[in-house]
């Protein structure tokens, strides 16, 4: 006569399950989280190549075009008329470089969430829902001051220091939520000391930084 389970054996048995379920999904979790980070600098590293291959058909100038940032919350630009007003005249970037990478999902980071507001301005709307590339075309944000000025391939005293792309947003490889208009400056800080971005340089290698590191990268003059 086969013996069957009591059900104290089986509840111990689920409840091993529920332990070994507890502790394995933090890990895949984890390694999820970590594999999109992998994929997202790959894409910006496709994107550098893809800036090389343009700037050769335009004598070494960086692109002269803008990102979706500069272009739907224009206000950021107030304190540069000059440039403020052709902004309208200016492409996307990833409109730009779309003859020179292998696909429109090159500008998708497979972790973008969307928005609510600019991480670098705060408390100005920038929503972005139910991805920034579905939004917008693009995940990645490009420091626009390098178009306005059209800057060559030399220009740069420290390429190797310059932010010239990165993450829309820094709760996507992060491990706090996104910035909000309800948050206040102490709360947005806290949050920032958690966030990641993915970010290429001005020598076109590509690395994930924290927010101060990013920030660094802002104040390496041009």
């Amino acid at each position: 006569m086969k013996r069957a389970f009591t059900l104290i054996e089986l509840l111990v048995v689920i409840a091993i399950i529920a332990i070994l379920a507890g502790l394995l999904f933090p890990v895949f979790a984890k390694a999820k989280a970590a594999a999109k980070q992998v994929h997202c600098v790959s894409n910006l590293s496709q994107i550098g190549k893809g800036i090389a291959m343009y700037m050769i058909d335009y004598d070494g100038i960086w692109p002269h075009a803008l990102d979706a940032s500069d272009k739907y919350a224009s206000q950021i630009w107030s304190g540069n008329p000059e440039w403020q007003i052709r902004i309208s005249e200016m492409p996307l970037m990833h409109e730009v470089l779309q003859p020179y990478v292998k696909s429109k999902e090159v500008f998708q980071c497979p972790s973008d969430t969307g928005t609510q507001v600019l991480d670098n301005h705060l408390f100005i709307p920038f929503s972005s829902s139910p991805s920034m590339y579905k939004t917008y075309g693009s995940s990645y944000f490009y420091r626009t001051e390098i178009g306005f000025r059209w800057l060559a391939d030399t220009s740069f005293q420290l390429p190797a220091d310059v932010n010239v792309m990165f993450d829309g947003a820094g709760h996507w490889h992060g491990s706090a939520g996104a910035v909000s208009q309800s948050d206040t400056f102490e709360s947005a800080y806290e949050k920032f000391d958690k966030y990641r971005y993915n970010v290429l340089y001005g020598d076109l290698h590509a690395k994930n930084k924290s927010y101060d590191q990013l920030q660094s990268a802002w104040s390496v003059p041009l």
